[in-house]
């Protein structure tokens, strides 16, 4: 099994009303899951390949709940990655090499399309509750708004903490809860959705993240753009 370790800030839009019921182990709200993740690695290697800098995505279908299997993804790498980091990164995530969240990712999806490699454009910004991601010509697209009170429509924080959880792994181990106002997927796996659920966060995976010697950066500024 080969070393590795990623960071950086990270984005799961569902069709899930907000406040995804997957986060609870119950079953989605549709019955069905459809959804897309994106990261960018701030700090990341796989073996002796530096992976930061590099930004991914991917869709994901499952036709019921997350734990009954039978899903699909596409994975999407930023075409600014060189050939030596595509081949890592898809090698760090397939689930062969560690981190609990990947491998239950691998169980559960056992159809991969064949993998997209296409600019992306990706920011993240943990504050406000604001996000976007966008995929090459349209390949996937997403925007994140922060959740509104009913009357006045401020802004409004709901945060999810998850001990020793699998997914949501940064310091405090929690994300933030927003709204994905649109995401759409004209890829392998096609689906579109408005006012959806979204999760943003500062996460760390790899084949043995809690280890000292990997010295996890201290987040100062939740933000990212690329």
């Amino acid at each position: 099994m080969a070393e590795w370790y990623i960071e950086g800030l990270y984005m799961k839009n569902c069709n899930c009303d907000p406040g995804c019921p997957c986060d609870f182990n119950q079953r989605p709200t549709q019955g069905y899951c459809e959804g897309m993740i994106a990261m960018h690695i701030t700090k990341g290697h796989f073996e002796d390949v530096d992976l930061s800098g590099v930004t991914f995505a991917g869709s994901v279908h499952w036709p019921g709940a997350l734990h009954e299997g039978n899903g699909e993804m596409q994975p999407m790498i930023d075409s600014s990655a060189s050939e030596a980091q595509i081949n890592a990164l898809a090698e760090a995530l397939s689930g062969k090499h560690g981190d609990a969240f990947f491998e239950v990712v691998a169980f559960v999806c056992p159809t991969v399309h064949d993998p997209v490699i296409a600019p992306i454009d990706f920011g993240v910004d943990l504050a406000t509750r604001t996000a976007h991601v966008k995929v090459g010509d349209g390949v996937l697209e997403s925007e994140v708004d922060t959740l509104r009170g009913i009357d006045p429509p401020d802004p409004y924080q709901i945060l999810v903490r998850i001990p020793n959880g699998m997914e949501y792994t940064g310091p405090n181990e929690e994300a933030e809860t927003a709204l994905a106002q649109y995401i759409r997927s004209k890829g392998a796996i096609k689906f579109e959705t408005q006012n959806s659920h979204s999760t943003l966060a500062f996460v760390r995976h790899g084949s043995d993240f809690r280890n000292p010697k990997f010295k996890p950066t201290v987040v100062e500024k939740a933000f990212a753009e690329r």
